[in-house]
């Protein structure tokens, strides 16, 4: 027997179950409803229908919806806020076999990328930037903080050090720095990550429109030149509901 949902949601209308395929419903739909979002047909940001509204329409049990829906919440697709709802998520998978920059990267996923800068300036080197990069203390730096968003939502908080010889003027970098470097002659062309949960401080949480103390996902970058030299580093916080890295193993 075929069911076919309501007419009451017209975005719901293309997804048919099938009850007697061997397939579970819950994985029909799970597929059905994950192509349905990725095709657009909610907004990023936008609240599905409630759990009662998608039971009556899909006719399904509650227990089938909520193991589609914790399936769609696993691939990042949706994510559950209490009290508010179900909403689809712009998650940005981002693989770490090779090396793009954030806008390239969004851009390929079909959203548009651009910075909010918070802070623009050279000045001397320290602290860690000097055993990452290599440089005598002091040495002079283009130091650049911005939130980068994807259609206007603010997807991570991110501070770069570039050597100035490098970067001699940082306000003359656009929504890429690595666009920039390209253009320049200085592309990175290698560059080392690391990973680390940390929980928010307060103005970190107020960045990145989350909660003092959340975990987020704490990424280290040091890019490198083609001499070897390196030439970047970067700390980027990604916004969790946003943001995933994928890594594909082989044997």
């Amino acid at each position: 027997m075929t069911r076919r949902t309501s007419v009451l949601e017209p975005r719901l209308s293309a997804i048919v179950l099938n009850a007697d395929a061997p397939t579970p419903l819950y994985l029909q739909l799970t597929t059905q409803l994950g192509e349905t979002i990725r095709d657009g047909a909610w907004k990023v940001g936008e609240a599905l229908p409630a759990e009662r509204v998608l039971c009556e329409q899909l006719r399904v049990s509650r227990v089938t919806l909520r193991q589609a829906m914790d399936a769609l919440v696993e691939q990042g697709l949706v994510t559950r806020r209490q009290g508010a709802g179900t909403f689809v998520t712009s998650q940005i998978t981002h693989p770490l076999t090779g090396l793009a920059s954030f806008s390239e990267t969004l851009r390929m996923k079909g959203y548009q990328p651009s910075s909010q800068w918070l802070e623009r300036r050279v000045r001397p080197a320290h602290g860690e930037e000097i055993l990452r990069l290599g440089l005598s203390p002091e040495t002079p730096v283009s130091s650049i903080t911005r939130l980068r968003r994807a259609d206007e939502r603010v997807m991570a908080y991110e501070h770069s050090v570039i050597p100035q010889r490098v970067l001699p003027d940082p306000d003359d970098v656009g929504d890429s720095l690595y666009a920039w470097l390209d253009a320049h002659g200085t592309p990175v062309v290698r560059a080392l990550q690391y990973f680390r949960a940390v929980n928010l401080s307060a103005r970190m949480a107020g960045h990145l429109g989350m909660g003092t103390g959340d975990a987020i996902l704490h990424v280290v970058r040091v890019g490198y030149a083609r001499d070897g030299a390196a030439i970047e580093l970067s700390n980027t916080y990604c916004h969790n509901d946003f943001y995933d890295f994928v890594a594909e193993l082989r044997r």
